[in-house]
């Protein structure tokens, strides 16, 4: 199945695809908006034209596990996304993604304005790469 991954921000959101094997997750785009409403309808678009047959949308838990009003905005996009787009949205704790987008990044050297354009869609590769394991594990 094409599953679509989204690491939500208030300004940048990153997006990854996987292949239909769920072997592959790759880097799509950076979307940068700040209106939830236009970030929909670009992601929905995207998805569209990836024939995304599911949308994984990261959820930013606390440490404990617990859920703060980042994790409750993600809730509402995902639930706005799934409704535009009629495309079904499952959320995945996204917890230490970001951090480990930046590791991999320092570890391939990227940095500056690439770096910033990029770190967002890296974090959807490492949603989406979990949300393949779990899946693989879980039939």
């Amino acid at each position: 199945m094409v599953i679509l991954a989204v690491d939500y921000g208030d300004v940048r959101t990153g997006l990854a695809v996987c292949d239909k094997s769920e072997f592959l997750a790759s880097p799509v785009c950076v979307i940068t908006e700040r209106d939830r409403d236009k970030v929909i309808k670009q992601v929905s678009e995207k998805a569209k034209e990836l024939k995304a047959e599911e949308i994984a949308v990261g959820l930013p838990k606390n440490m404990d596990g617990s859920e703060g009003f980042r994790a409750e905005a993600c809730k509402e996009f995902a639930d706005a996304l799934g409704a535009f787009s009629g495309i079904p949205v499952v959320l995945r704790d996204e917890r230490l993604t970001t951090v480990s987008a930046h590791k991999f990044m320092n570890m391939n050297d990227v940095r500056g304005k690439k770096r910033k354009n990029t770190v967002d869609a890296v974090a959807a590769v490492i949603i989406l790469e979990d949300y393949i394991t779990y899946r693989k594990n879980h039939r």
